[in-house]
């Protein structure tokens, strides 16, 4: 953690739905006049999309170990972890850009599935953010989480997260059915080993609850909407959390644990707005003292 240079981490599997909690900081950081760096977790892959199908292939035809997005054979844990000492250290790193469908290759010049060029992060940046599938993950020999000041996990119920994934693979990337099922079945083992316990060192979890019958994702017609859903935010440490405050504010919210708020679902765009602003005020209070001295 870093007064000077801090560090937030938004975690959680493809289809979460990390992006909104990113659009939530942009929206705040433009408010308050925060200057913020922005890094992708995709750019820390090891593999571009080609390059790992082949790779998945190789491995599936000599009996070993099956590569993965959300496991250490496909991503580069130590160039997290390494990007995050030396943000808070000096506030500079390199980064780079996953090229994820025809806009962005437009827009970056690049091939869908490959990588754009590594870059200097701007000078002066008041914070990072970090929004991927590992911005908690530790390892024998890789701990990122001893450098974000805070670690948001975004983390649907399972089913409605398998159902997002395969309504994205399906109808925007052109995946088949059967595709996207043996991709959730290949990287089951990473899934439980490498994603899930990252939300055991998270500060703050989001994890929508849809309150419509999801018990065969692999048959659902459509992705349950936000009214259609809870949100369970859990604190790890409920202490200076103003808890009379958001319920008087969130309609319909209740406390079901003593660090557990739940809101409906098209309330947590105003959940998070409430609950995250003060705590980036207090980053930039600090970092302001520290640097006036």
């Amino acid at each position: 953690m870093s007064a000077t240079h801090p560090i937030i981490a938004v975690t959680g599997a493809s289809g979460a739905g990390t992006t909104k909690v990113t659009r939530t900081f942009q929206q705040i950081f433009w408010r308050e006049n925060v200057n913020g760096a922005f890094v992708e977790g995709d750019s820390f892959h090891l593999y571009s999309r080609h390059e790992m199908e082949r790779q998945i292939d190789l491995a599936e035809r000599n009996g070993l170990p099956v590569p993965s997005h959300f496991g250490p054979e496909g991503n580069d844990f130590a160039g997290i972890e390494a990007l995050f000492r030396e943000y808070g250290e000096t506030g500079s790193g390199r980064y780079r850009h996953y090229i994820h469908n025809e806009v962005e290759a437009a827009e970056l010049g690049g091939e869908i599935g490959t990588f754009t060029d590594w870059e200097d992060i701007k000078a002066n940046t008041d914070i990072l953010l970090y929004e991927g599938l590992h911005g908690a993950v530790k390892t024998e020999t890789v701990d990122v989480t001893g450098y974000p000041d805070l670690i948001i996990g975004v983390v649907p119920t399972v089913n409605l997260e398998w159902i997002q994934k395969i309504h994205r693979d399906t109808r925007k990337r052109g995946h088949s059915l059967e595709a996207v099922t043996n991709n959730i079945l290949r990287r089951m083992a990473d899934y439980v080993h490498y994603i899930t316990p990252q939300f055991s060192r998270t500060h703050i979890n989001f994890q929508r609850v849809p309150v419509v019958d999801t018990s065969n994702p692999f048959i659902a017609n459509d992705i349950p909407s936000q009214d259609e859903s809870f949100v369970v935010i859990r604190f790890a440490d409920p202490r200076g959390v103003d808890f009379p405050y958001l319920l008087t504010m969130i309609d319909q919210s209740f406390m079901s644990r003593p660090n557990t708020i739940v809101v409906p679902g098209g309330k947590m765009p105003l959940a998070m707005q409430l609950i995250l602003t003060p705590m980036i005020w207090k980053m930039m209070e600090r970092r302001q003292a520290v640097v006036r001295g």
